[in-house]
């Protein structure tokens, strides 16, 4: 039986649903990150691999990746606030 299953069965019915909506929310908060932290990644690599190709349009390409990286981070901002929402709703 894990660390965390035998700390859950001592606790009471109130104190286990903070304690599962906590555990839950910091999962889905993990699970929110990933796929912004993934997307900007690509992204910057895709940025410079066509500012290596075309150097005469880096700071159009500097300036759409920079958009993309602020709408991209917005998914990891929106998925704290869900984790915000779960945790203390």
């Amino acid at each position: 039986m894990s660390i965390a299953a035998q700390v859950l069965a001592q606790l009471d019915g109130a104190e286990q649903k903070a304690a599962s909506a906590a555990e839950g929310a910091g999962f889905a908060y993990g699970l929110a990150a990933i796929g912004p932290g993934i997307g900007i990644g690509y992204l910057v690599g895709q940025a410079v691999q066509a500012m290596a190709r075309q150097p005469e349009s880096a700071g159009q390409v500097q300036t759409t990746m920079f958009l993309g990286v602020a709408f991209t981070e917005a998914l990891a901002l929106i998925g704290f606030v869900v984790f915000i929402l779960l945790k203390f709703a």
